[in-house]
């Protein structure tokens, strides 16, 4: 394998190309540190306040894409072949402010002015994602999904969703004038190589291919794998945690392939949770409703399918739809691959079926077919970018006769992996779908669960509102249910007064 030893990307319009960088140093601290760039902002070091939040360019179909990323959490050398812009790119050489800078200025969307710029940056990656193309308007809702992961304690929000909804009318951008350069620039960077990077004995990785990805965990099979950082760099923020190999997934475009198998969806490791929610939101509005509360924009635009399956957390958003679905994943080893159900994969706390040298290479989610009934829902405390307390997701699937002929019960946070509630599935089978069933299959759920109390939710209350969701399952799916769902729109919340608005929707 052909190795390169410089980290390339453009900051702003301008090449850097650096060398012998410590593995885990985040954007963050490089731009305020080495750069003196004071614009981007360190709040929580976690990824959930945004106030570093700044905009990645990435070619992909020779195309540059732009998206909003946490600075604090997201390591320095995962930038290659990207554009980095800051809040400091935006306003023109004559000192003439962004669209974006100028909208904030007018509605008053600063007060102490230090979460400025991360709003900025996140209404400026709304702006090229949704505003700059033909047609793009966003509505409320999207415009509060975008600034989800912005956290402010002075102006109420109001002022700058403001902001937000005067970009309509400002359409010109004067970064788009050096677009071609930089298309042309980014294509320039693009290798096959193998970047690596290091200091003082740690080394950082990151190959171009899948093959390259089997061989270097095979050769460092104790290496921490990286793809948003969106966990890992929490390692590194909060518990100081030194890696002392990093294997980065990023540059590895098979990864990030969706492939549609006709009776199946096929997603890379490396897909994120946007472009799977794209995706996966076809298959069932509720996949996309679960994902759409999967962190915030910036975590989304990280994180990855494979990731969060892959670190085996209990409460992870995802593991427990894909099991109600009957994904299978596929692990690589070296050039074997096998393949296995997601459930078989998670077999304790904290322990996968991974072997040494083994990563996750995709997962294979199986559609719905004719008679199946889906819902997912997510528990927790806040509406937007918050961890599940419990996560539930649920697949029936009736035969010509009404009787149940498949029940698949998955939950996340009721037991020390995502798991299937085997005695209430046995609860369901064969018998009509109906409120008799479901609370005998509620009443199961003791048999199944034995859940934790923590500072989330206690077990008692982990417990009922796993059965209760049950519950609402059938009372919402069965054959001929009157609609029990209500959606309250954003835009309708702000316009009533109501304080829903600042968690966007309610299932009541």
């Amino acid at each position: 394998m052909q190795h390169r030893r410089t980290i390339r990307f453009l900051l702003g319009n301008e090449l850097r190309e650096l060398t012998d960088l410590d593995p885990t140093l985040t954007v963050l601290d490089w731009l305020r540190g080495a750069e003196r760039r004071l614009g981007t902002k360190e709040g929580c070091a976690e990824g959930d306040c945004g106030a570093c939040t700044v905009v990645v360019g990435r070619l992909v179909d020779g195309v540059v894409r732009y998206e909003a990323i946490n600075a604090c959490i997201r390591f320095l050398a995962t930038l290659d072949g990207c554009q980095l812009l800051t809040v400091e790119h935006l306003k023109r050489p004559d000192g003439t402010l962004h669209p974006v800078q100028q909208a904030m200025v007018d509605c008053h969307g600063s007060q102490c002015g230090f979460c400025t710029p991360g709003f900025v940056m996140s209404l400026y990656a709304l702006y090229r994602a949704e505003v700059a193309s033909p047609g793009g308007v966003p509505d409320e809702q999207r415009i509060d999904d975008a600034l989800a992961g912005n956290l402010c304690r002075c102006t109420g929000y109001a002022p700058i969703v403001a902001a937000a909804q005067q970009l309509r009318d400002r359409t010109t951008d004067h970064i788009d004038e050096a677009l071609p350069t930089v298309t042309r620039a980014l294509a320039a960077l693009a290798d096959d190589a193998v970047v690596e990077t290091g200091r003082d004995g740690r080394r950082f990785l990151a190959p171009a291919t899948v093959d390259q990805l089997a061989d270097l965990v095979l050769a460092n099979p104790e290496a921490t794998i990286v793809s948003g950082a969106t966990d890992v760099g929490l390692w590194v923020t909060k518990h100081q945690k030194v890696l002392p190999t990093v294997i980065y997934t990023g540059r590895v475009a098979g990864l990030a392939r969706i492939t549609n198998r006709g009776d199946a969806l096929e997603l890379g490791a490396g897909v994120t949770f946007t472009a799977a929610k794209a995706a996966l939101g076809g298959l069932h509005p509720d996949l996309d409703e679960l994902l759409r509360r999967v962190g915030a924009e910036q975590v989304r635009n990280a994180g990855t399918i494979g990731g969060n399956i892959a670190n085996g957390s209990p409460i992870g958003d995802t593991p427990p739809a894909l099991i109600a679905l009957g994904a299978s994943l596929t692990l690589r080893r070296g050039t074997q691959r096998r393949t296995l159900p997601l459930q078989d994969y998670f077999l304790a706390y904290g322990k996968q079926d991974r072997q040494s040298g083994e990563f996750v290479e995709s997962v294979t989610v199986p559609k719905l077919g004719q008679g199946d009934l889906f819902a997912a829902y997510k528990i927790s405390k806040r509406f937007d970018q918050d961890i599940s307390a419990l996560c539930a997701c649920f697949l029936v699937t009736l035969g010509d006769d009404g009787l149940i002929t498949r029940a698949r019960l998955a939950y996340g946070g009721m037991a020390g992996t995502p798991k299937r509630a085997a005695a209430a599935e046995a609860a369901l089978l064969g018998r009509p779908w109906d409120a008799t069933a479901a609370r005998d299959a509620k009443a199961a759920l003791a048999q199944d669960f034995t859940p934790l109390s923590d500072w989330r939710a206690s077990a008692a209350y982990r417990l009922a509102v796993a059965g209760n969701l049950l519950l609402k399952f059938q009372a919402e799916s069965a054959p001929g249910a009157p609609a029990t769902r209500v959606l309250v729109q954003r835009a309708q919340a702000f316009k009533a007064g109501c304080d829903i608005a600042s968690r966007g929707v309610c299932n009541a």
